[in-house]
């Protein structure tokens, strides 16, 4: 299962329906737009994976537990410190604001949605993704292996990329260059 699928079926989807009612659309509205930035937010989740330094910030950040709870209580996707914590974690994965416009602006063009709204809810589905990332793989046992695995190679020594990988082929690293022709 990948990230896209572990978001919009956490808590029998009551991250989409939290997502719906803060923004006064329709829960498959919210499938939609969530289908259409998710993508980016895991790539840049892949970026900053592929490097030691960069899978040991990520895993450090899952392994805190935090992020869970944004999985745990779809409500507190409302809060500013949510919001905040969104904010700093896409501050983290694109490393502009451009990008972030960018993907907002990718994103209403492919769901029709105000790319403005879409701004706004990109902080909320990078929380999401991170806490879906960390509650998964605590459960799994994920976390805890990648940790203890030396953070380096693919599949085998990382287990936590396949969670990242969007098109299931065993590789992040096209997922990386898919994501960089986007915005080049």
């Amino acid at each position: 299962m990948n990230l896209l699928d572990i978001v919009l079926n956490s808590q029998n989807g009551a991250l989409v329906q939290q997502v719906a009612k803060n923004f006064g659309i329709g829960e498959s509205d919210a499938r939609n737009a969530i289908g259409q930035i998710l993508p980016a937010i895991n790539r840049g989740l892949q970026k900053n994976s592929s490097s030691p330094d960069g899978l040991s910030a990520l895993l450090g950040a899952l392994n805190s537990g935090k992020h869970q709870r944004y999985v745990d209580e779809p409500a507190s996707l409302s809060e500013s410190a949510t919001l905040d914590d969104g904010n700093a974690i896409l501050g983290h994965l694109f490393g502009s604001k451009d990008v972030s416009r960018n993907v907002a602006s990718h994103a209403a063009s492919q769901t029709g949605m105000d790319t403005g709204m879409l701004k706004k809810m990109l902080p909320m589905v990078a929380a999401m993704a991170m806490g879906s990332l960390g509650k998964q793989g605590a459960a799994s046992g994920l976390l805890g292996s990648a940790l203890s695995s030396g953070l380096s190679g693919g599949k085998q020594s990382n287990p936590l990329a396949s969670l990242l990988d969007m098109d299931n082929d065993g590789s992040i690293a096209d997922d990386v260059l898919n994501l960089a022709k986007k915005f080049f």
